[in-house]
């Protein structure tokens, strides 16, 4: 049974739960502890440190569980973008050559295209920057073609942040492996909301981030397969195999376990159906009270279960989010909410600027029930009726 949350209790509607996720109240009675009576450093070798110490093994177990991955191969980090950063800037300068090349597509994450910048601006990178379809996927065709003798590292994330598209991983770390090649996975979007299992993927790197799991802000996580070499981004007293210097920050790790193992368990129970039903239901009664003006941006499927862009005809999408304060959604990624230019992700999926410009990004959590849903599809087609 999910306790109710009291930050949601008479409050807007969230439908905003791709940008972020209300910490679960068992995720912060889980770090409580370990901001006060267990507060030693986990390095340190007397009874201070053993329970912190016992904490953090622990976390990062559970962590690894949620992706099948072993223990030793999690690396805590304080953000998705550092874990990102991590992963991309780790692999280019750990190869050790002037001839890098990193493959990566159009609709990534800005802490994904922006490291592929800064390596072209600093160290002379070549970087090649993949075409998505209308749907917002990546062919695999493309990878193909793309792939050179000095590709260093392929980065596609698993799941787009505005459309909940889901990119084919597994067909894209085939084509990589076989060409030599590592594949860095941003899962930030997906883990915790789908299954996801790095054996069935093929990744060699995956990040993973606390707050898009209902653990809170500053954790994140990056796997890293065994035998994989990264140039640290943080040198120091080598924490986290000595990819991360910096005494580890043990009540977040904890959060990020304890969220982690709650996935584990509500994945194993359907949950991820229960909320793919609830934005059925809410596609469905929109597109029903709005005959004819409601457009999908992105595929039907592959697609995120609790993920919902449309576009509304005739209505811009910040202007209707205004009309309608009592629901708290997004007109796009949340990195970019104050923005009302085009999307840029839907741009590079050939959307014309209108139809971007009239986007909504619904997305629905661990909270959603049918009556905010049914509530929210009312509330948005009374206010798109009357442009």
């Amino acid at each position: 049974m999910i306790p109710a949350h009291p930050a949601l209790a008479d409050a807007p509607l969230y439908f905003d739960y791709n940008a972020t996720t209300p910490v679960d109240p068992r995720v912060a009675e889980a770090m409580d502890p370990y901001l006060s009576a267990w507060f030693g450093n986990p390095s340190s070798g007397h009874a201070y440190g053993a329970e912190p110490q016992r904490a953090l093994a622990r976390a990062r177990t559970q962590v690894a569980a949620l992706i099948g991955a072993e223990a030793e191969e999690i690396v805590f980090t304080g953000s998705g973008s550092e874990a990102d950063n991590l992963a991309i800037r780790g692999a280019v300068l750990a190869a050790k050559t002037d001839h890098a090349h990193v493959i990566t597509q159009v609709t990534e994450h800005p802490a994904v295209l922006e490291t592929c910048h800064a390596l072209e601006r600093l160290h002379g990178t070549e970087v090649t920057y993949l075409p998505v379809d209308g749907d917002g996927l990546v062919d695999p065709a493309a990878l193909t073609a793309a792939l050179t003798e000095h590709t260093v590292l392929v980065s596609v994330m698993a799941a787009n942040n505005e459309t909940g598209a889901l990119q084919p991983i597994a067909e894209l770390a085939r084509i990589t492996h076989a060409h030599g090649a590592l594949l860095h996975c941003d899962a930030a979007q997906a883990t915790g909301i789908i299954p996801l299992d790095i054996r069935d993927l093929g990744v060699d790197l995956l990040t993973i981030v606390g707050h898009k799991m209902y653990a809170p802000k500053g954790i994140a996580a990056l796997y890293v397969r065994q035998r994989v070499t990264l140039e640290p981004l943080v040198y120091g007293g080598g924490q986290e195999g000595g990819l991360r210097a910096g005494t580890e920050n043990v009540a977040l790790a904890v959060a990020l376990g304890a969220a982690a193992q709650l996935a584990v368990e509500e994945l194993a129970n359907g949950g991820h159906h229960r909320i793919g039903n609830l934005r059925d239901r809410l596609q469905s009664l929109l597109t029903g009270a709005l005959s004819g003006r409601v457009l999908l941006n992105g595929p039907a499927e592959p697609r995120l279960p609790n993920t919902l862009n449309i576009s509304i005809d005739g209505r811009h999408g910040h202007e209707l989010l205004a009309a309608v304060p009592e629901i708290a959604a997004s007109t796009g990624s949340a990195c970019h909410s104050g923005d009302h230019t085009p999307s840029p992700v839907l741009r590079a999926m050939g959307l014309h600027d209108a139809r971007s410009l009239a986007a909504l990004r619904l997305s629905l959590g661990r909270w959603t029930t049918p009556d905010e849903v049914d509530r929210a599809a009312d509330l948005l087609a009374t206010a798109a009726g009357s442009a």
